[in-house]
This record gives C-alpha cells, sequence and structure tokens, in this order.
C-alpha cells in the first residue's frame, strides 16, 4: 500500500512512524515533512494547503490512502476535494471539520445537544464584547472563533485583562480572520484531560487517554502554546469518568454531528475539564492532538491503517481498538521565546542516541536539513522527546533523561512535565 500524509509536525511524524510499522504499507511519502519524517517517509515539497497539487501527485503515485494530519486543510476542504477525485482519503469533509474550525458552532451544537459544557456568549464584534463583560463574572474565558494554532485562548482574571484581550483578538487581528467573532467563556476549574477517538461517521472507539502541559513555563505558567509536553494514560481519567463520558459526550457528540447532516469521520479530540460537577467539553479538535499522538500512538497495538481503513469504510464497530498496559510521556524541546519570537537555524546535536531503541524516541515538530545535510531548528516547537515505560513515573525520568543527551543553541523546555504524576 502506498500511503501520502499531510503535514509536517510532530503529530505528522508520530502518524508515518505508525504507518511504517504496518506490514501493509510499503511507501509513505509526507507533504511538506520534516527532517525527522524522512527517516520513515520520502517527504515532497508540496503546501498542505495546496490542494490541487497534492491531487495531482496523489494521481499520478498511485496514493491508496492519504491521511490528513493538520487542522487548516481539513477546515478547508481537502478531504472534499480528495473525494471528489475518487481518492480514499482519512480525515473529516469540511462541514464535519467546522467541529474545531468553529468555537462558536461546537459550542452551539453542544448546548443543542445537551453535551456538557461551559457557559459561554457569541460576540461578533468589539463593542458586544465590551458591553458583555461589564457584568461579567472573572476569571474568564476568550477564545478567538477560527483556528488560532492552539493559541488563540486567552484567560482573563479581571475586566482590564478581557478589554485588552478582546483588543488584542478582535480588533488588533493577532490571529486573523479567526478573531472576526469571539467565545467568551465561564472559566472552569479541574483536571485538564485529552481523549483521542478515531469515527466512522455513526461508531466511535476511544483511545487511551492523555494529559496535555500548553503554558510555555513550568508550574503551568507564561503564554498558551500548542503544547510542550504530554503523557498518557492519565491517571485522572477513571472507570467512572469513562463511563459519564461515554454516556454523556463521545457518542453523543458523533449523533449530534449526524443529526446535523454533517457525518464526521476521522478523528475527534476531546479537550475534556473535570468539574466539581462533572466533566465538561473544554473543545473539540478534528484530528490527532499535537503532542499527544505522540504518546498515544506508541502505545496503539492495532495497526493504524487497520483503524483508518475501517473508519473510511464505515465499519469501525468491527474494531477492537486496544492499548498496552503502559505508560509514554513526551517532553517537547523548543526554542527559547516560543511561542512569541525565536531564532531557527541551529544545528541539532544527539539525535543519533536514538537509533535501534524501542523504548525511545524523538518525534521531530520543527527540524529541516539545511546546505551541509545537517538536521537544525525550523520552528518553534522542534523535537518531542518521548519515552516508554512500565509506569507514568518510569517514563517521566527515562524522557527527561533523554532531553539531556539532545542539544541545540536556544534549547529550551519545561522541566515539570508530568508534574501531576508526582501527586498520586
Amino acid at each position: 500500500m502506498k500511503v501520502l500524509i499531510v503535514g509536517g509536525g510532530g503529530r505528522e511524524h508520530a502518524i508515518a512512524w505508525a504507518c511504517a510499522k504496518s506490514e501493509k504499507v510499503d511507501k509513505i511519502w509526507c507533504a511538506p515533512g520534516n527532517a525527522g519524517i524522512a527517516e520513515v517517509a520520502e517527504c515532497i515539497n508540496i503546501g498542505p494547503m495546496e490542494f490541487d497539487k497534492l491531487v495531482s501527485f496523489a494521481k499520478e503515485n498511485q496514493v491508496d490512502l492519504t491521511i490528513v494530519g493538520m487542522d487548516d486543510p481539513l477546515v478547508g476542504g481537502i478531504v472534499d476535494v480528495f473525494e471528489a477525485e475518487g481518492l480514499r482519503v482519512f480525515g473529516p469533509r469540511k462541514n464535519a471539520a467546522i467541529l474545531e474550525g468553529s468555537k462558536a458552532f461546537s459550542k452551539d451544537l453542544m448546548k443543542k445537544y445537551d453535551i456538557p459544557t461551559a457557559g459561554y456568549t457569541v460576540v461578533t464584534s468589539p463593542k458586544e464584547a465590551y458591553d458583555f463583560l461589564e457584568t461579567a463574572k472573572f476569571p474568564i474565558v476568550l477564545k478567538a472563533d477560527g483556528l488560532a494554532l492552539g493559541k488563540g485562548v486567552l484567560i482573563c482574571e479581571d475586566q482590564e485583562a478581557a478589554e485588552a484581550g478582546v483588543k488584542e483578538i478582535m480588533e488588533d487581528k493577532k490571529f486573523g480572520s479567526s478573531g472576526n467573532s469571539m467565545v467568551i467563556e465561564e472559566f472552569m476549574t479541574g483536571r485538564e484531560i485529552s481523549v483521542l477517538s478515531f469515527v466512522d461517521g455513526k461508531t466511535i472507539r476511544i483511545m487511551s487517554s492523555a494529559m496535555d502541559h500548553k503554558r510555555a513555563k513550568d508550574g503551568d505558567q507564561g503564554l498558551n502554546t500548542g503544547g510542550m509536553g504530554n503523557f498518557s494514560p492519565s491517571p485522572f481519567y477513571t472507570d467512572e469518568v469513562d463511563d459519564f463520558c461515554r454516556k454523556y459526550i463521545y457518542q453523543r457528540t458523533v449523533d449530534a454531528m449526524a443529526a446535523e447532516g454533517r457525518p464526521f469521520v476521522g478523528v475527534i479530540f476531546f479537550g475534556l475539564m473535570l468539574t466539581e460537577e462533572g466533566p465538561k467539553v473544554l473543545e473539540y479538535n478534528a484530528r490527532f492532538g499535537d503532542p499527544e499522538a505522540q504518546v498515544v500512538l506508541p502505545r496503539m497495538k492495532n495497526d493504524i491503517i487497520d483503524v483508518v481503513e475501517a473508519c473510511v469504510d464505515g465499519r469501525l464497530d468491527q474494531i477492537d481498538l486496544q492499548f498496552e498496559d503502559n505508560a509514554c510521556l513526551c517532553v517537547v524541546l523548543a526554542s527559547d521565546g516560543y511561542p512569541l519570537s525565536y531564532e531557527k537555524g541551529f544545528p541539532i546535536e544527539g539525535l543519533d542516541t536514538f537509533k535501534d531503541k524501542t523504548d525511545e524516541f524523538v518525534f521531530h515538530a520543527g527540524t529541516k536539513f539545511n546546505e551541509k545535510g545537517e538536521i537544525v531548528t525550523n520552528g518553534g516547537r522542534v523535537l518531542a522527546v518521548t519515552a516508554v515505560a512500565d509506569t507514568l513515573k518510569e517514563a517521566k525520568a527515562k524522557a527527561y533523561a533523554a532531553t539531556e543527551r539532545v542539544s541545540f543553541a536556544n534549547k529550551y523546555m519545561r522541566h515539570d512535565i508530568g508534574h501531576a504524576i508526582d501527586e498520586i
């Protein structure tokens, strides 16, 4: 089988790595890929939003299956374009990817179908936002309606901070057109958990839970990022939580999308908050999380191709999704200054120390080859150093020990990924 993966970050590296393990796969391409992905796939110089070029490539090279990793092309309708050309592709169509593409849509969906979430209002102008804030209860959460690389969420402690946030999102357009409208949401407290799932339009299969660390600095301080580290499973995702979510959140979301004429095929990411009133949905994503994929896929027993094809063919009910009884933790090595400004192009040393290891991996997020053929930094998040072990504490110790073997000029990381594990 020939597989094309669309994207070029750590998530796509994890997907490519999982596909390379499949006995069904004999050729993988990745568009555009990165220096790490190049170890398991042939990287092609086509951007993820260049749909026509991707379709032409898939036809010319007789690609059997395309897996779309990124949110932008999904929300932009890449699946519709591929399907119209008779190509097999894994991911939600444009009218289903709106589950992530518009926070206002997803909040309205949850309200309509009684899916637990925080109280909210949707505003479409700065004046409307400022007026609402006059009587709001703080702290409060501001969310740009559209895609913002995981950074369009501001937690505001008081009215002054909230008004500054409105200016940033809706007037200064820090996140572009994503800030044309905005969700103002009740601030929830509790443990945050990520749960990925495979969906075929009607059936849902839940993957193992994970726990992200979005803030840039230790102690969950600093700006929101795309994710500074992750671990799986979450010890706080109990059987009781699982039962509740299966009854009131997971299948209900799939059924709601189908009822709206937007059947969802692909991966739904459930961002959950374990509040005192029970689990509530923080957000939906319409694809694998990043770096959730880097800690969940190494634990999956199934051949990823078997599961993906079952989703595409509408027979996911025949799949028994299973995960190893172990643990996985990753620490993101970033460029100092991320998520704001940072320098790129620094050579990375120590990557060869991970070769042939079966319990330690480095998933590349922002890397490339320079003119000398060296692997250099090429983004804010550079690498996800990942370790698998019998327990979370062992995985944490191994992952942090492994980070010491990797070096580049402006290397930055959090030193407390998995801090919640130590509280158990």
